[in-house]
């Protein structure tokens, strides 16, 4: 993620060294209070370059949450439109379920947007604090959906789903199916696991939020977290009260699964709408 969790393979993007009993109690953790928590990794990253500009739709703009660390607080399914709960997808994913530039709207103040997209496999937005690897590598599964929207048709020649130069990068999602809604669950909660780690981090370390939780309808959920800079990070974890710049969701809707990525200095509300969006749309 630019200016804040590094991409594999040496670029700039938004990573557990924990072992297995520590995750699995995490898992139990996290569950129950909506926030992980895992040991802090050693070797921490260096403080990344910081974002420019300000957070876009910021908790006074109507968020459903806090942009506060703590518990987790599900949000109401639907936006006042009375229309029914939406049911869980089925079948395989197509580039018609990735999110697209009309979600960030004009009010982001983004301008044109370009879309990238490939097929296969890949690092999909896991920090350096999460081990940086390949959605094969977490999940063992076959290829998935990329797609990159950034502000520049110039994208990194060893993969076309990232900006040449991180700043021009807008978004990144990463989707895929599996054989059953129950194998999409597991493998969500796995790539959740995945984020949590960068939770706590040292002062001056860029940090992720507390955790986030959508939810549409019983098999149609989304877990998010913000990002905020190594400067708001005193204490080791994200700062009360202040405003995220950008982050990650990890998305499940009935068999198809995912990870997005936000790159661009979105604040609480700018982020729940892309994610609610996306989790729609997948």
């Amino acid at each position: 993620m630019n200016g804040g969790p590094a991409r594999g393979g040496g670029h700039a993007v938004v990573r557990p060294r924990s072992a297995v009993a520590a995750l699995v109690a995490a898992a139990a953790l996290g569950l129950v209070t909506g926030r992980f928590v895992l040991p802090s990794p050693s070797g921490a990253d260096a403080h990344p370059a910081a974002r420019s500009g300000a957070a876009v739709g910021g908790a006074s703009q109507g968020a459903s949450a806090p942009a506060t660390p703590g518990v987790s607080a599900p949000t109401p399914s639907a936006s006042g439109s009375g229309s029914a709960s939406p049911t869980g997808a089925t079948g395989p994913v197509t580039t018609a379920n990735l999110l697209g530039p009309a979600a960030f709207g004009p009010d982001a103040g983004i301008g044109k947007i370009h879309v990238t997209d490939r097929y296969g496999d890949g690092h999909y937005a896991n920090a350096a604090c999460t081990g940086e690897k390949t959605l094969t590598e977490t999940l063992g599964g076959p290829g998935a959906h990329f797609r990159g929207l950034m502000t520049s048709p110039r994208t990194d020649p060893s993969d076309p789903t990232l900006a040449l130069d991180g700043a021009d990068q807008v978004a990144r999602e990463v989707a895929a199916e599996a054989r059953s809604p129950s194998l999409a669950q597991n493998f969500s909660q796995r790539l959740l696991l995945e984020q949590v780690p960068c939770q706590e981090e040292a002062p001056g370390h860029w940090v992720y939020g507390r955790t986030t939780t959508l939810r549409l309808a019983p098999d149609v959920t989304a877990s998010w977290m913000g990002v905020y800079q190594g400067s708001l990070n005193t204490t080791g974890t994200a700062p009360e009260g202040e405003e995220p710049c950008g982050g990650i969701a990890v998305l499940r809707s009935g068999t198809h699964y995912g990870v997005l990525e936000v790159d661009a200095c979105l604040g609480t509300a700018a982020m729940d709408r892309v994610v609610r969006t996306a989790l729609s749309q997948l």
